[in-house]
């Protein structure tokens, strides 16, 4: 950007909450955080500093997994990231109706 370009969230972007956005092409996975292999994921994560906590110390919702094997938490549970980033928002949706 050369300072003349608007900067817009949305293109391009999922906002992942509280001000964060992820570039959408390099998202590869939108994961729940509950089971045993997603917390062995994070704890591993964080030990090889790969995992970005954008949770601002609320609960993790959701786990997003970067194309660059980057881990990040987000807040935002992952139906609403999915809608986010342009995934279908509902059965009615997807059947036309």
């Amino acid at each position: 950007m050369n300072g003349k370009e608007k900067f817009v969230p949305g293109n391009g972007y999922i906002h992942i909450g509280y001000g964060n956005l992820v570039a959408a092409a390099k998202v590869d996975a939108i994961l729940m955080p509950g089971s045993s292999p997603m917390k062995r994921l994070k704890r591993r994560a964080a030990a090889e500093a790969r995992l970005v906590d954008a949770t601002f110390g609320r609960k993790t919702r959701a786990i997003i997994i970067t194309d660059s094997n980057h881990v990040i938490l987000s807040a935002i549970a992952p139906e609403t990231l999915w809608r986010r980033a342009g995934g279908v928002k509902d059965d009615l949706e997807r059947e036309g109706a």
